[in-house]
């Protein structure tokens, strides 16, 4: 259904153009609204979906105190709300949409009993009209109802492969454009093998002599179809005249159809007589409905106020409590401290006793080293005296003699008088090490 209705719509070449447009304008403009109604419902979940996530998450920590179940209320109540206003406008624009529906479905309905009316007058004609032009296949029934170049002309189509000779569309085309534009010349069949490369020379001549003799046996089925409208048109004159007839007929018929409207009318002025009491009736039951309603909100109205009494003295209680528990505390404070502060005093007297303990034995430990200290100088005075008296004992006095460096030493001269003097003889030969073989000659 939607493939055919967007075949209809949206064709360029349709006859009803005109009236397509608009329904197509229609159609773009309910589909932008049905995408803003779509994007404003997502909007609104998602609100009403924040608020329940935010307050679960609220629920995850509760907290014993008014402040934490007054904040609760208040987002429980937001988000009743918001759901409430969203139920509401939904349930409105389903209404709405109901009743269009309804008017609708009326209106269609009486469309189709007009068309089967129509039908009713023009099935025959129909008939001949679509077996004339092709749309349906000839039955062998109505061939003798036909005119013989229609039949040969259908005969003719379904025999060689259709309108197209059994060529693709595609083909067929560039066929008809070398045809039309070399005028049925030779000359065509050339220009053709060049668009056409999966065809050969004898299959375009071929299809040219199906062509021509397609053009001949169209143009004599159009021929045909002429003569069959004018004979048509004869036919609806004699009918014309036969309805002058029927309508005088119809007149006699219609002021004994204008007796039966007056009577339908008096039946139809009852009808609205009882359609009025029963409105009457429907609003006494909707004003006994409403006071009912009234009174349920009344009811209601006390209910909550007792559940707020009620709720006030819980409050009252928990504070209360919570009182309580903050005196309790804070007298276990003070107890905590009063410990805390004996203890603090008790630690101040110990520390005190072990300071002076340590005071006492750094005051032991300081005059050790200072009697270690006074024996090591005592020691190092006595050992500096016995070395002083040492220095006395092996002390040499040596004259100054500057010559005595010039003069050879003891050893120098005992040598001397071993070897004697001996010449000096110059170094005739000087040895040296080997040259290397990669170094001779360099």
């Amino acid at each position: 259904i939607e493939k055919d209705k967007n075949g209809h719509l949206y064709s360029k070449k349709s006859d009803f153009r005109v009236e397509y447009s608009r329904l197509e304008e229609m159609e773009h403009k309910m589909t932008n609204n049905r995408k803003a109604e779509k994007a404003k419902i997502q909007q609104q979940l998602a609100k009403i979906h924040n608020n329940v996530k935010r307050l679960q998450r609220q629920l995850k920590d509760v907290k014993p105190t008014p402040e934490f179940v007054e904040k609760l209320k208040e987002m429980m109540e937001e988000v009743e709300n918001v759901i409430h206003c969203f139920k509401e406008e939904q349930r409105l624009i389903y209404e709405d949409l109901m009743k269009e529906e309804k008017s609708t479905t009326n209106e269609l309905r009486a469309l189709e009993k007009k068309i089967d009316t129509w039908a009713l007058h023009s099935s025959t004609r129909e008939r001949v009209f679509n077996l004339l032009s092709g749309k349906v296949p000839v039955d062998k029934t109505l061939q003798n109802h036909l005119p013989k170049e229609v039949v040969e002309f259908e005969r003719f189509l379904q025999q060689t492969g259709g309108r197209q000779g059994g060529w693709d569309d595609y083909d067929h085309q560039q066929f008809l454009k070398a045809w039309t534009k070399h005028k049925g010349k030779s000359v065509y069949i050339e220009e053709a093998l060049e668009y056409l490369s999966g065809r050969t020379k004898e299959d375009i001549q071929q299809h040219g002599t199906w062509y021509q003799e397609f053009m001949i046996l169209e143009e004599r089925k159009k021929e045909s179809i002429q003569k069959w409208k004018l004979k048509k048109q004869q036919e609806k004159q004699e009918i014309f005249k036969e309805n002058q007839k029927s309508k005088e007929m119809k007149r006699e018929n219609l002021q004994q159809e204008a007796a039966q409207k007056q009577k339908a009318e008096a039946e139809r002025k009852k009808q609205q007589a009882a359609i009025e009491a029963w409105k009457r009736h429907k609003e006494i039951e909707f004003a006994r409905k409403q006071a009912s309603r009234l009174k349920e909100e009344e009811e209601k109205e006390k209910r909550q106020q007792k559940d707020r009494r009620r709720h006030f003295q819980l409050k009252l209680l928990l504070e209360k409590h919570i009182q309580q528990k903050e005196e309790q505390k804070a007298q276990q404070r003070l107890e905590k401290e009063k410990r805390e502060d004996a203890e603090r005093e008790e630690r101040k007297r110990i520390a005190a006793e072990e300071i002076s303990k340590f005071q006492e034995r750094d005051l032991h430990k300081l005059e050790l080293k200072i009697l270690e200290k006074q024996t090591k100088e005592e020691e190092k005075k006595e050992k500096e005296r016995r070395l002083a008296k040492l220095r006395e004992k092996v002390e040499v006095h040596v004259t100054r003699d500057p010559s005595r460096l010039y003069k050879p030493t003891k050893g120098w001269e005992e040598r001397t008088k071993e070897i004697g003097s001996t010449d000096v003889q110059a170094l005739t030969y000087i040895p040296h090490r080997a040259v290397p073989t990669w170094r001779q000659g360099l």
